[in-house]
């Protein structure tokens, strides 16, 4: 698939098998979650594009360049927020829109519980924030709420897809890249990840 971008870098293999272990702690899983989403969102954004500018260093002008395009960040509420901080730390001037969906337990389909989004688009460019992209519903979903709104260019930044979701979200949105630590190998009968990482809002909250 053109579109879909499983990274190849070592540190991002290397955070993600830490992620995975079942005797990572939430503190440690909230750490990971934030250094892996830099990562991401650094490859997600090789793209972006720039203008330009002028910088006076202590010894001379130089030419620098500034993005032209302005970035909001919007974490699919609750396992999304644990990926803000780290992409904020990159990209400080963002914006953050939240989206609260959930899933049903016995559809498998997401449930929208909270959009605050204002009238009219305020960024040019949304990366959504989601660390599981299992059955898709809410990554075409939240896709589908940010068209609504009028955003032209957005990407699906996650930690890992299953091939039912991606396939879906190739299917219903194929103008949106998506960027995954790794695509692992199935669902389950409940929905879930196979191997996966567990619930990712629970462990990273300790509610599990």
């Amino acid at each position: 698939m053109d579109n879909v971008f499983p990274s190849r870098h070592p540190l991002v293999a290397h955070k993600l098998a830490r992620l995975r272990s079942v005797n990572t702690n939430p503190k440690k899983f909230r750490e990971l979650v934030q250094e892996l989403a830099a990562l991401l969102a650094y490859e997600a954004t090789a793209d972006l594009a720039t203008v330009p500018v002028e910088v006076q260093t202590p010894l001379a002008i130089t030419q620098g360049a500034e993005l032209k395009e302005k970035i909001g960040l919007i974490p699919i509420l609750r396992a999304g927020l644990g990926m803000v901080e780290g992409i904020w730390n990159l990209m400080p001037s963002a914006e953050v829109w939240h989206i609260g969906l959930y899933r049903d337990e016995k559809t498998l389909k997401p449930v929208q519980y909270y959009n605050k989004l204002p009238v009219d688009p305020t960024v040019s460019v949304c990366l959504i924030l989601d660390p599981m992209l299992a059955t898709g519903g809410s990554a075409t979903a939240t896709c589908e709420i940010l068209k609504n709104w009028g955003v032209k260019k957005i990407k699906y930044v996650g930690l890992i897809g299953a091939p039912e979701g991606i396939e879906r979200m190739v299917r219903e949105h194929p103008d949106v890249p998506i960027h995954l630590a790794a695509i692992d190998e199935r669902l389950n009968e409940h929905g879930y990840i196979v191997p996966g990482l567990g619930d990712a809002g629970d462990r990273q909250f300790g509610t599990a």
